[in-house]
């Protein structure tokens, strides 16, 4: 525990004399494992669109704002110069320079000038610079100068070092040896005055600025040369440029100068104040020897021993940032006495005199920093302190002191918010602060402000929303009324706010309010367009928000017109997450708490910066179709079917930083969306023809011009001009074989028809002649049954009749009369004519029945034949017997004859036989 303590009070001692910053704009940092090339970045060129061009030692970097991409030289050489000159990107390399230009594909291509130098020798060299001069092109190595002319390469080798080329007032200036200018006339050097300032310093850098040359040495700060003669050039700065080694020198502006140093970074000079600005590895850079510098519109960017850095100049949002780590984060900002105070979870710190300085006795976590009634109090989570830059005095033991809120119409009572409830602040006559726990209430208190005098809300840092009503004192909750979810959608993580005299409450961020007439919680109307945005300042005026979903976006907005979206990359990634605060510094100063320092932005200078600021045009990157790249000469492509299941398309907007899009497609399918990103996948389009429309997005959405570009997807070889035409002559052809087999069908069926209708017509007559066969049948059926019937009749009558004769032959007295009639009564039962006509009968409907049975039983006698179709006509013995004029045992005897002739034995029967024979 000792050595804790003593660690402790280490490094609070130390913090205590840290050294002070500046408030820096924001600085992007380009690390090697992004770009994928080496850590030396040797020199840096833009062009007009903004793209970076970087020598690198592994070749040649080129960042679009969106992707890098190293270029190698053919020989893997070290790139050591790169410059962006009429559209060409020139680079100097180990014996070696030439130049590198897009091609239709938007891919650098390399062309080698070295083949241009006639009658020279290199000699070890590397080319170290590249300038334009008028139509030339100078590369500069140490050993002399090379002039790309007119499809040729001049050497200029004087017998000195050459360190520096630099055009001066359409003059081309060169230093060479250790302390001698020269100027390039006619391709020839011609020396300069000597000047004893020379003497002994070696000459790294010279730039052109208002006042005249401006000179750079590497240990002796810089001088100017103009017409007047050469005399120092003298800083502020200049001990710094010396003992840290001056390397390069950019002008920013007419009053601003970068200068980068080997050993601590880049020292901004603003001539008009007179004033210099540290920039290097302590506030954000990744490296402090600064190799190459070079400025597109209001970026800097500079080439590392170690990386890639790029600087918003200009910009209106600045950053103390803490990179010792020591400070911690910080909660709360406060300007008291014309000292800016910083809270964070490590204590209490101040700036006075260009440094940081902390408040002794004030280690620990602070939540709060709050100016009362004149006095700048420190919520500390041991208790409340009144702060000064040298004393940290303890008002109030009551530990963690959360919000401080002045009671309505009380000159000096304050209520304050605990983790153990509420507090009173009140002066006494002499200026000394007494508290007063409040009674009636023992939960932690993070949100608290008045509705009224005497009535106050307070929300829970986690679950609970209570409106209290204070007494007269107050020093007492006389009346507590605690919200649950039957009031309120949900108790948990409520926040509450007095907004222009209504109380506002984010509920799940939902805004709600409370309605004191029906005493309910109702939606927020007014508010519904800040849902999910966390109100983290407000006064009557300005109102400040921070999402809570997804990207933190910061919002401005006084309700009324101004509307401002601050969607700045690094301020989202910085904000303290569930403890987001603004702090008004002044009418147009305001302060963002981050976890490794605060933000500062400049509200009348932000609206400017955007209002002037023309967000660019993005730039056609690349086009490909499932890994088939199209050229990028014109903004139409053809895509075949097959390749267009994946369509991606690059772009960028190299001057934009953390660029956004949005992209609007038009054809067959239509989409659209925001982008994070300058990429857009399209997968599996409908064939047909589309219009892609790409914007950059900056602030409250606004969009840029648009890029358009045009594309077709050809239809699949099925639905090709070919294949339609195919499928036409098939549909003809089809239409016709369709004809044709539909006449075929049609006369098939009416073939079909007319041959039931004939057959039907067949039938009809076939049963008609049926029919009346049938009739006919039935008719001699019962013309041969009464034939039959009748002969019966007659032959039983003639045989009662005889034998009533024979009875009586007696009575007769002729004798020969009686035989005679006896005979013409037999004659009338043995009457042939009666037999042929019933046979004739017969016949007519048992065909062949006499000739098939002869056929088959020849022995047959017509007595036989006779019985035979008496009995296929099944009468029986008894009906028989008339016709055959014999009696019954007659009939008996003749049928077992028959039978006999027939073949048939007992068991089957007679009639039943000759029915079925025919």
């Amino acid at each position: 525990m000792r050595l804790f303590f003593v660690l402790l009070l280490t490094i609070f001692a130390a913090l205590s004399r840290l050294s002070g910053q500046h408030l820096l704009p924001p600085i992007h940092n380009y690390k090697i494992f992004e770009y994928r090339a080496d850590s030396k970045n040797w020199g840096l060129s833009t062009n007009g669109a903004g793209e970076l061009f970087a020598a690198n030692n592994s070749g040649l970097l080129h960042f679009n704002g969106e992707k890098w991409r190293l270029y190698k030289l053919p020989d893997n050489t070290t790139i050591r110069s790169v410059a962006q000159i009429k559209g060409k990107i020139y680079t100097g390399s180990y014996e070696e320079l030439g130049y590198w230009e897009k091609n239709a594909y938007g891919l650098l291509e390399y062309t080698s000038l070295t083949h241009l130098i006639r009658d020279h020798t290199f000699t070890n060299e590397e080319f170290w610079q590249i300038i334009p001069y008028g139509d030339d092109v100078l590369f500069r190595s140490f050993n002399g100068i090379y002039i790309l002319r007119d499809n040729e390469v001049k050497v200029i080798a004087p017998d000195v070092v050459v360190n520096y080329v630099a055009e001066y007032r359409g003059r081309v200036m060169v230093a060479a040896g250790h302390h001698k200018l020269y100027e390039l006339v006619d391709d020839v050097l011609v020396p300069l005055e000597e000047h004893e300032l020379f003497t002994d310093k070696v000459i790294v850098g010279m730039t052109e600025i208002e006042e005249g040359l401006l000179i750079g040495t590497r240990r002796n700060a810089c001088f100017l040369l103009n017409d007047q003669g050469l005399r120092h050039f003298k800083t502020p700065i200049d001990d710094q440029l010396s003992q840290h080694q001056l390397n390069q020198i950019l002008p920013l502006s007419e009053s601003m100068i970068a200068f980068g140093t080997i050993k601590n970074g880049i020292y901004l000079y603003d001539k008009d104040k007179g004033s210099g600005q540290e920039v290097n590895r302590q506030v954000g850079l990744q490296n402090n020897t600064v190799l190459a510098m070079t400025q597109y519109k209001d970026q800097l960017w500079v080439g590392l021993d170690n990386g890639i850095d790029r600087i918003q100049l200009n910009y209106p949002l600045t950053y103390y940032t803490d990179y010792t780590g020591a400070v911690g984060t910080v909660y709360d900002l406060a300007v008291h006495d014309n000292i800016l105070y910083m809270a964070s979870n490590t204590g209490v710190y101040y700036f006075k005199n260009d440094g940081l300085h902390f408040v002794e006795g004030s280690q620990g976590h602070v939540w709060d920093l709050n100016i009362t009634d004149g006095d700048l109090f420190c919520g500390h989570n041991t208790g409340t302190y009144k702060v000064k830059e040298n004393s940290f005095e303890k008002i109030s033991d009551i530990s963690g002191g959360y919000q401080i809120v002045k009671v309505p119409e009380s000159a000096a009572s304050f209520i304050q918010g605990t983790y153990i409830g509420l507090s009173k602040y009140e002066k006494d006559d002499t200026g000394n602060w007494i508290v007063t726990p409040i009674a009636g209430i023992n939960k932690p208190a993070k949100y608290i402000c008045f509705e009224d005098a005497h009535t106050l809300w307070m929300a829970h840092p986690y679950k609970g929303l209570y409106r209290l009503v204070l007494n007269d004192t107050y020093d007492e909750v006389v009346e507590k009324i605690e919200f649950t979810k039957e009031d309120i959608p949900t108790n948990y993580n409520v926040k509450v706010f007095n907004i222009r005299n209504q109380i506002a409450l984010d509920i799940e961020g939902v805004w709600h309010r409370y309605d004191p007439i029906l005493k309910k919680i109702e939606l927020f109307d007014e508010f519904q367009a800040y849902n999910h945005k966390n109100l983290v300042y407000h006064d009557d005026a300005s109102f400040w928000f921070i999402e809570n979903e997804g990207v933190k976006k910061v919002l401005f907005s006084d309700l009324k017109e101004a509307h401002y979206i601050l969607d700045d990359l690094q301020l989202q990634k910085r904000l303290t997450p569930e403890s987001e605060k603004i702090v008004k510094l002044n009418d147009s100063t305001y302060c963002f708490t981050l976890n490794d320092g605060f933000g500062k932005l400049n509200i009348s200078e932000f609206r400017k910066h955007f209002e002037n600021f023309g967000l660019q045009q993005p730039k056609l990157v690349s086009f490909e179709a499932k890994g088939n790249t199209y050229s990028l000469d014109n903004n139409t492509f053809e895509i075949p079917y097959k390749l267009a299941s994946d369509i991606t398309v690059n772009f960028a907007s190299p001057a934009l930083l953390d660029a956004k899009y949005y992209y609007d497609l038009k054809g067959p399918l239509d989409q659209g969306a925001y982008l994070g990103n300058g990429e857009i996948h399209l997968q599996n389009l409908p064939f047909g023809s589309y219009e892609l429309h790409i914007y950059s997005v900056g602030i409250d959405n606004e969009r840029s011009e648009a890029h358009s570009l045009f594309f077709e997807i050809a239809p699949p070889w099925y639905f090709s001009k070919f294949s339609i035409g195919l499928y036409i002559l098939v549909f003809i052809a089809a239409l016709l074989l369709r004809r044709k087999y539909n006449r075929s069908k049609m006369e098939k069926r009416h073939r079909e028809l007319k041959a039931k209708l004939l057959k039907d017509q067949e039938e009809r007559l076939a049963k008609k002649e049926k029919e009346e066969l049938e009739k006919e049948i039935k008719k001699k059926q019962k013309e041969l049954a009464r034939i039959t019937m009748s002969m019966a009749e007659k032959n039983k009558v003639i045989l009662e009749l005889k034998e009533m004769l024979l009875v009586n032959k007696g009575q007769f007295s002729n004798q020969k009369r009686f035989t005679s009639i006896i005979k013409k009564l037999d004659n009338s039962i043995n009457d042939d004519e009666d037999w042929k006509h019933f046979e004739v009968n017969f016949k007519e409907l048992h065909e062949d029945f006499f000739e098939n049975l002869l056929k088959m039983y020849p022995k047959l006698t017509p007595k036989d034949l006779k019985l035979c179709a008496y009995l296929k006509m099944n009468l029986t013995s008894k009906e028989i017997a008339p016709l055959m004029a014999i009696s019954n045992r007659g009939v008996e005897i003749h049928r077992y004859r028959l039978r006999k002739k027939l073949g048939i034995d007992s068991s089957q029967n007679l009639s039943n036989f000759l029915i079925k024979f025919n």
